[in-house]
């Protein structure tokens, strides 16, 4: 879509409590852009599912667990990437967005528990997206949204099996 990687790590995920919302922090991902996600938790059932999902509706979307999180943020920025981390703390989502839009290789840091001290130091952007409780879900898809300008309402995936036809009534689905 914009020539950008933008990939996700969840931290603090819970395999016992938190498999749905950290499924669907994938597929919102998965949905609306990114190329993949790194899980820093053993889940393979997470992954399955993203997995299944990519291999119906089509994509090159990845998911990875068992990452150790200092050392993918450590990596990361080795390799030139810069860090975002989705915050109800941080800057407000649109007054840093276009300096964000500049760089090429974006890690995306979605908590699910209480997010430890030392990632708002290790993070290039603590992102406010909204200064409210709310889902980490939700906020992932506003700052995708609003990185990929509505641009991810058009984009492609490649090999799918199923598409969805857009109708003003019922549901029309094309299978391949």
């Amino acid at each position: 879509m914009s020539g950008t990687d933008v990939i996700i790590l969840r931290i603090g995920h819970r395999p016992e409590r938190d498999q749905r919302v950290t499924t669907h922090v994938g597929l919102t991902a998965r949905a609306l852009g990114a190329q993949g996600m790194y899980l820093a938790a053993a889940d393979k059932g997470v992954v399955q599912s993203i997995e299944d999902v990519v291999s119906r509706w089509g994509g090159d979307f990845f998911c990875q667990d068992t990452v150790k999180w200092r050392s993918c943020i450590k990596d990361w920025k080795a390799q030139g990437g810069m860090v975002v981390h989705l915050t109800m703390y941080g800057l407000n989502l649109p007054d840093v967005i276009g300096e964000i839009k500049t760089h090429k290789k974006i890690l995306v840091i979605v908590g699910a528990e209480k997010v430890p001290g030392d990632i708002y130091g290790l993070a290039d952007y603590n992102v406010a997206v909204t200064g409210q409780p709310h889902s980490e879900i939700s906020s992932l898809a506003l700052f995708l949204d609003h990185f990929y300008s509505g641009q991810e309402f058009r984009h492609e995936f490649p090999g799918s099996k199923i598409r969805i036809i857009p109708s003003k009534a019922g549901k029309q689905t094309e299978e391949q």
